[in-house]
């Protein structure tokens, strides 16, 4: 039986032109982290099970993980999230380390999902998050980080948007105002998850089968209507401090003008148990992609599974899969149909190899970026074959110009002819730059 040319369900051939997308997009995920003082960092694709039981949700660990006994005997998964990892890591060194920490990854992932628009089994995905700040200054600065992100790709507030809760209003609702027990507050994030995917007729009954009491029941509809962040902050001001320490939060993206960008949303509460404060989805704007491209949020607790005491962390995490959607959807892609080179040499006389080659050589230590043809070829066929390959500049050289050690340098646009001594390097270098 002839084995199958496609690759695994749910993951990616990167032929070059495919390649050359993913490289684009991740060359501004490190330009994006640098310009804000973040370092790279990576871990193991495999770690024990134990580390995403403490840590991840049911559902990751009982239908997503790729798992299996190793031949120690030790029950490993390849790695569907980074979370886990860098709160491994970061328990390992913070107390020897300067505060705030700022890290950035692009980690590969695997998890056994159904494949469908903007999700695969194996994507990348760009994880920046920032480690002992004080105050609400993490939560500000990685949204800062996200907005400049999305800008450094063309992007602006007509295409997406930040929608953002916070888990302690959240909760200061369900558990003070409501006064819900701990069942009942997680059956609710469920619902408040839910709540702008169903009917209102579906909504209701959901709630009703909670068996709320009436004025909490009326707080629960007061909450999903409110609409923006002073609305919050009002609704929750009778109970203690967390509305300053929000509305300080709110008065610091105001000051670095992000409020274009981040709106309100009581709906955005997050799937994972170890977010305490800001919880925010990156959205795009456009209905034929109306979708999250992204999601993140703040947390103090993530530390304590390795015994250690609580330290404010907050991050985000971006899929290359949902990113991509996003670049496309709004035309944001460069053209990448061709691969960008400098100059193609060629030569048309057999005799001329040796000093092509030489010549190639010699242009790539000047830092050009070279590509040969490695057996005589045609005139007619040189300009043709340097347009797939995406160069500038062509030689020719033929007996002639072997005799006068010389070559013909063309731009392929123009077709302008320049003629140099086969010593010219650093002429010829400096014209293709």
């Amino acid at each position: 039986m002839a084995l199958s040319k496609k690759p695994y369900k749910g993951t990616r051939d990167f032929f070059p032109v495919d390649k050359r997308i993913q490289d684009f997009m991740f060359k501004n995920m490190k330009h994006t982290a640098h310009l804000f003082g973040y370092e790279s960092y990576d871990g193991p694709m495999l770690e024990e099970v134990e580390l995403y039981k403490a840590k991840s949700g049911e559902e990751l660990i009982n239908e997503q993980i790729y798992s299996f006994t190793d031949r120690g005997n030790r029950f490993v998964a390849i790695r569907p999230e980074m979370t886990p990892t860098v709160a491994r890591m970061v328990a390992g060194i913070h107390k020897e380390v300067a505060k705030p920490i700022r890290w950035f990854s692009i980690p590969n992932l695997y998890r056994y999902e159904r494949p469908q628009k903007g999700r695969l089994r194996e994507h990348w995905q760009f994880n920046c998050d920032i480690f002992g700040a004080p105050g609400r200054e993490g939560e500000i600065e990685i949204l800062q980080v996200a907005v400049t992100l999305m800008e450094n790709y063309g992007a602006d507030s007509s295409q997406f948007e930040i929608l953002l809760n916070d888990r302690a209003i959240v909760d200061t609702v369900f558990t003070g105002m409501m006064k819900c027990d701990e069942e009942t507050t997680y059956r609710l994030y469920k619902i408040v998850d839910k709540a702008k995917k169903v009917t209102e007729v579906a909504l209701a009954d959901m709630v009703t089968k909670l068996d709320l009491t009436s004025e909490a029941e009326t707080i629960f509809y007061q909450y999903l209507k409110l609409s923006n962040f002073e609305d919050a902050i009002n609704f929750i001001s009778a109970h203690g401090d967390l509305s300053s320490s929000f509305h300080e939060f709110v008065l610091g993206i105001n000051d670095l003008d992000l409020r274009e960008y981040v709106k309100y949303d009581p709906t955005i509460v997050r799937g994972l148990d170890y977010y305490t404060g800001i919880v925010f989805e990156i959205f795009d704007k456009n209905p034929a992609n109306r979708r999250a491209i992204c999601g993140g949020g703040a947390y103090a607790n993530l530390l304590k599974i390795f015994n250690e005491a609580p330290m404010p962390g907050v991050g985000f995490g971006l899929g290359d899969v949902t990113l991509r959607d996003f670049l496309e959807t709004h035309k944001l892609l460069p053209n990448l149909e061709t691969a960008e080179n400098d100059i193609f040499v060629t030569f048309q006389d057999p005799a001329c190899r040796g000093e092509a080659l030489k010549l190639a050589q010699k242009l790539r230590k000047e830092g050009v970026k070279v590509i040969t043809h490695l057996e005589p070829l045609k005139f007619k066929k040189v300009f043709t074959l340097a347009a797939k390959k995406g160069v500038k500049f062509v030689t020719l050289m033929g007996d002639r110009e072997l005799e006068a050690a010389s070559i013909q340098v063309k731009k392929v646009e123009s077709k302008e002819q320049f003629d140099f001594a086969l010593t010219d390097i650093k002429k010829i270098s400096d014209l293709i730059k």
